[in-house]
């Protein structure tokens, strides 16, 4: 199963590279693009919990580092505005 890192510029300046077990995330988010906060979690929200239920679908179990992901997401997103733009920049596989 082919995984990524994705990189998110929070609010504050600060870049993430996140993972994905998966490719979907591309199906969710467009690299140089921004995202209204709320619209930005949700998009990841999507996008990981696919990604954890392909691994599932394959390997009989979730991934427990797309969810793990997506934990850190929601609490660094909790730290700023709902209308705040995140920017997302380059995608990796």
């Amino acid at each position: 199963m082919p995984e990524m890192t994705f990189t998110l510029r929070w609010p504050d300046g600060r870049d993430e590279v996140c993972y994905s077990p998966s490719l979907v995330v591309q199906e969710f988010l467009k690299p140089g693009s921004d995202y209204r906060l709320t619209d930005l979690m949700d998009r990841c929200r999507q996008a990981l919990t696919i990604a954890s239920a392909r691994v599932e679908a394959k390997y009989g179990f979730a991934c427990s580092r797309a969810i793990g992901q997506l934990e850190r997401l929601e609490a660094q997103a909790a730290r700023f505005e709902p209308d705040a733009l995140v920017h997302v920049g380059a995608f990796n596989t």
